[in-house]
Protein backbone atom coordinates (compact mmCIF):
# COMPACT_ATOMS: atom_id res chain seq x y z
CA UNK A 1 0.00 0.00 0.00
CA UNK A 2 1.06 3.55 -0.66
CA UNK A 3 0.43 6.18 2.01
CA UNK A 4 -0.23 9.74 0.82
CA UNK A 5 0.21 12.48 3.42
CA UNK A 6 -2.32 15.31 3.50
CA UNK A 7 -2.11 18.90 4.71
CA UNK A 8 -2.89 17.74 8.28
CA UNK A 9 -0.38 15.52 10.03
CA UNK A 10 -1.74 12.05 10.76
CA UNK A 11 -4.60 12.24 8.25
CA UNK A 12 -3.60 10.07 5.31
CA UNK A 13 -4.96 8.60 2.10
CA UNK A 14 -4.09 4.99 1.39
CA UNK A 15 -3.79 3.60 -2.12
CA UNK A 16 -3.77 -0.20 -2.31
CA UNK A 17 -1.77 -2.21 -4.84
CA UNK A 18 -4.37 -3.50 -7.27
CA UNK A 19 -3.78 -6.58 -9.41
CA UNK A 20 -5.98 -6.60 -12.51
CA UNK A 21 -6.41 -9.17 -15.26
CA UNK A 22 -9.17 -10.44 -17.54
CA UNK A 23 -11.01 -11.96 -14.56
CA UNK A 24 -11.26 -8.69 -12.64
CA UNK A 25 -9.08 -7.41 -9.82
CA UNK A 26 -7.66 -8.30 -6.43
CA UNK A 27 -6.20 -6.17 -3.66
CA UNK A 28 -5.38 -6.48 0.00
CA UNK A 29 -7.70 -4.00 1.69
CA UNK A 30 -6.03 -4.16 5.10
CA UNK A 31 -2.86 -5.54 6.65
CA UNK A 32 -2.29 -4.80 10.37
CA UNK A 33 1.52 -5.07 10.18
CA UNK A 34 1.84 -2.78 7.17
CA UNK A 35 -0.67 -0.31 8.60
CA UNK A 36 1.26 -0.04 11.88
CA UNK A 37 4.58 0.41 10.03
CA UNK A 38 3.33 3.07 7.64
CA UNK A 39 0.44 4.86 9.37
CA UNK A 40 -0.18 4.41 13.08
CA UNK A 41 0.10 1.96 15.98
CA UNK A 42 -3.52 1.03 16.65
CA UNK A 43 -5.79 -1.99 16.57
CA UNK A 44 -9.17 -1.92 14.88
CA UNK A 45 -11.91 -3.59 16.93
CA UNK A 46 -15.17 -2.86 15.07
CA UNK A 47 -16.22 -2.77 11.40
CA UNK A 48 -19.29 -0.82 10.27
CA UNK A 49 -21.10 -0.50 6.96
CA UNK A 50 -23.78 1.90 5.76
CA UNK A 51 -25.88 2.24 2.64
CA UNK A 52 -27.09 5.68 1.58
CA UNK A 53 -28.55 7.47 -1.42
CA UNK A 54 -27.51 10.63 -3.26
CA UNK A 55 -27.36 13.74 -1.09
CA UNK A 56 -27.22 11.96 2.26
CA UNK A 57 -24.76 13.69 4.56
CA UNK A 58 -23.60 11.87 7.68
CA UNK A 59 -21.55 13.93 10.10
CA UNK A 60 -19.60 15.56 11.47
CA UNK A 61 -19.24 12.90 14.19
CA UNK A 62 -16.66 11.90 16.78
CA UNK A 63 -16.41 10.06 20.09
CA UNK A 64 -15.00 11.76 23.18
CA UNK A 65 -12.26 10.27 25.37
CA UNK A 66 -11.87 7.71 26.77
CA UNK A 67 -13.77 6.24 23.79
CA UNK A 68 -12.16 8.34 21.07
CA UNK A 69 -12.02 6.52 17.73
CA UNK A 70 -9.83 6.45 14.69
CA UNK A 71 -11.53 5.38 11.49
CA UNK A 72 -10.23 3.78 8.33
CA UNK A 73 -12.91 4.29 5.67
CA UNK A 74 -13.57 3.22 2.09
CA UNK A 75 -16.33 2.93 -0.49
CA UNK A 76 -17.46 -0.46 -1.81
CA UNK A 77 -20.06 0.92 -4.22
CA UNK A 78 -20.61 4.47 -5.47
CA UNK A 79 -18.81 7.66 -4.43
CA UNK A 80 -18.58 10.01 -1.44
CA UNK A 81 -16.78 13.13 -0.40
CA UNK A 82 -15.17 12.17 2.90
CA UNK A 83 -14.10 14.87 5.37
CA UNK A 84 -11.91 14.97 8.48
CA UNK A 85 -11.89 18.12 10.69
CA UNK A 86 -9.14 18.75 13.25
CA UNK A 87 -10.83 19.41 16.61
CA UNK A 88 -7.71 19.20 18.80
CA UNK A 89 -7.44 22.46 20.76
CA UNK A 90 -3.90 23.82 20.47
CA UNK A 91 -3.23 22.03 17.18
CA UNK A 92 -1.60 24.18 14.46
CA UNK A 93 -4.36 22.93 12.13
CA UNK A 94 -7.30 23.28 14.58
CA UNK A 95 -10.50 23.84 12.60
CA UNK A 96 -8.90 22.86 9.28
CA UNK A 97 -10.22 19.98 7.23
CA UNK A 98 -9.13 17.50 4.60
CA UNK A 99 -11.62 16.27 2.00
CA UNK A 100 -11.11 13.38 -0.41
CA UNK A 101 -13.35 11.66 -2.95
CA UNK A 102 -13.58 7.94 -2.27
CA UNK A 103 -15.08 5.82 -5.04
CA UNK A 104 -15.56 2.20 -5.93
CA UNK A 105 -13.20 2.78 -8.87
CA UNK A 106 -10.30 4.56 -7.14
CA UNK A 107 -10.28 2.13 -4.15
CA UNK A 108 -8.78 4.86 -1.95
CA UNK A 109 -9.00 4.57 1.82
CA UNK A 110 -8.94 7.50 4.23
CA UNK A 111 -7.54 7.36 7.74
CA UNK A 112 -9.11 9.73 10.26
CA UNK A 113 -7.15 9.76 13.55
CA UNK A 114 -8.54 10.29 17.02
CA UNK A 115 -9.12 13.98 17.69
CA UNK A 116 -10.97 14.58 14.42
CA UNK A 117 -14.63 14.95 13.48
CA UNK A 118 -15.67 12.86 10.48
CA UNK A 119 -18.42 13.05 7.91
CA UNK A 120 -19.27 12.25 4.32
CA UNK A 121 -21.70 13.28 1.60
CA UNK A 122 -22.98 10.85 -1.02
CA UNK A 123 -22.13 11.89 -4.58
CA UNK A 124 -23.51 8.85 -6.44
CA UNK A 125 -27.04 7.50 -6.77
CA UNK A 126 -26.24 5.01 -4.01
CA UNK A 127 -23.23 4.23 -1.86
CA UNK A 128 -22.08 1.38 0.31
CA UNK A 129 -19.58 2.77 2.79
CA UNK A 130 -17.37 0.73 5.11
CA UNK A 131 -15.27 1.77 8.06
CA UNK A 132 -13.01 0.20 10.63
CA UNK A 133 -12.90 1.72 14.13
CA UNK A 134 -10.22 1.32 16.77
CA UNK A 135 -12.59 1.74 19.70
CA UNK A 136 -16.09 0.41 20.32
CA UNK A 137 -19.20 2.50 19.77
CA UNK A 138 -20.14 4.29 23.00
CA UNK A 139 -23.28 6.40 22.46
CA UNK A 140 -22.92 8.26 25.76
CA UNK A 141 -19.59 9.67 24.46
CA UNK A 142 -20.87 10.83 21.07
CA UNK A 143 -20.03 14.31 19.88
CA UNK A 144 -20.71 16.17 16.65
CA UNK A 145 -20.35 19.47 14.83
CA UNK A 146 -22.65 21.30 12.45
CA UNK A 147 -22.07 20.12 8.90
CA UNK A 148 -22.65 23.65 7.58
CA UNK A 149 -20.52 25.60 10.09
CA UNK A 150 -19.41 28.66 8.07
CA UNK A 151 -16.09 28.75 9.94
CA UNK A 152 -15.26 25.28 8.57
CA UNK A 153 -16.25 26.30 5.02
CA UNK A 154 -16.66 22.73 3.73
CA UNK A 155 -17.87 22.31 0.15
CA UNK A 156 -19.75 19.01 0.32
CA UNK A 157 -20.11 18.91 -3.50
CA UNK A 158 -23.89 18.51 -3.15
CA UNK A 159 -26.28 21.47 -3.54
CA UNK A 160 -27.61 22.50 -0.13
CA UNK A 161 -31.23 21.91 -1.18
CA UNK A 162 -30.35 18.29 -2.07
CA UNK A 163 -28.64 17.43 1.24
CA UNK A 164 -30.48 14.84 3.34
CA UNK A 165 -29.79 14.83 7.08
CA UNK A 166 -30.96 12.83 10.06
CA UNK A 167 -32.89 14.83 12.66
CA UNK A 168 -29.91 14.38 14.97
CA UNK A 169 -27.45 15.84 12.41
CA UNK A 170 -29.57 18.99 11.98
CA UNK A 171 -28.91 20.19 15.54
CA UNK A 172 -25.16 20.03 16.17
CA UNK A 173 -23.18 23.06 17.43
CA UNK A 174 -20.65 25.06 15.48
CA UNK A 175 -17.00 24.39 16.29
CA UNK A 176 -16.68 27.65 18.24
CA UNK A 177 -19.62 26.61 20.47
CA UNK A 178 -18.69 22.95 20.92
CA UNK A 179 -17.52 21.59 24.23
CA UNK A 180 -15.60 18.43 25.05
CA UNK A 181 -13.18 18.76 22.16
CA UNK A 182 -9.73 17.18 22.27
CA UNK A 183 -6.48 18.60 23.61
CA UNK A 184 -3.60 18.53 21.14
CA UNK A 185 -1.13 17.64 23.90
CA UNK A 186 -3.06 14.55 25.03
CA UNK A 187 -1.71 11.14 24.05
CA UNK A 188 -4.81 9.98 22.21
CA UNK A 189 -3.31 6.58 21.42
CA UNK A 190 -2.26 5.62 24.97
CA UNK A 191 -4.23 2.55 25.91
Amino acid sequence: MEVIKTTIEGVVIITPRIFKDSRGYFFESFNQNEFEQKVCQTTFVQDNESKSSYGVLRGLHFQKPPYAQSKLVRVLKGAVLDVAVDIRKGSPTFGHHVAVELTEDNHLQFFIPRGFAHGFSVLSEEVIFQYKCDNFYAPQYEGALAWNDPDLNIDWLVPEDKILLSDKDRAHPRLKDADCLFDYSDGLYNK
